[in-house]
């Protein structure tokens, strides 16, 4: 049987853990089986910069975090080793940076996540890491409705010419 002061330790460490999921925008969870110490000092950087924390933590007090959390679904990818990847501001973001490194590393493997409260399978954290950024999708966008000002404004400049002539 555990002693009180490791059952406290354990259950403090499940209260920072569901604090931290509440406040994320994005939580991603993936088998990290296969990489070294190299490789995920790099992909700690990477998140670093994106404002998002990597941590490895047992299955148990990650599922114990969760039904804090009343999140539900998830129990499925908390078998083996889980590297959970809480991310703080941009959930496309962090969910690229973890696509990207798991295209270039076979071994690691994404099991699912939660994105702004909604339970997500691999694939759809697949699916939306491969959308463009915001700031592309912005500037599509700018693109499109530019293109159609300038053809509307040709347009009325040949009206004008058309009726200056005539």
């Amino acid at each position: 049987m555990a002693s009180e002061k490791i059952l406290t330790q354990k259950k403090d460490e499940v209260k920072k853990l569901a604090d931290k999921i509440k406040k994320a925008k994005a939580v991603i969870l993936a088998d990290y089986r296969g990489i070294n110490v190299e490789d995920v000092t790099a992909l700690r950087s990477k998140l670093r910069v994106a404002n998002t924390e990597y941590a490895i933590i047992k299955n148990n007090i990650t599922k114990r975090a969760m039904e804090e959390c009343r999140i539900d679904g998830l129990t499925p990818a908390l078998i083996g080793p889980t590297a959970v990847i809480l991310g703080n501001d941009d959930y496309l973001e962090t969910s690229k940076i973890i696509y990207d490194y798991s295209k270039d590393h076979d071994s690691y493997k994404i099991k699912g996540g939660i994105i702004d409260g909604k339970v997500l399978s691999a694939d759809e954290i697949v699916t939306l890491a491969k959308l463009p950024s915001r700031e592309v999708l912005i500037a599509q966008l700018a693109g499109a409705l530019l293109g159609n000002i300038t053809k509307l404004a040709v347009g009325l400049n040949e009206v004008m010419k058309q009726k200056e002539a005539a």
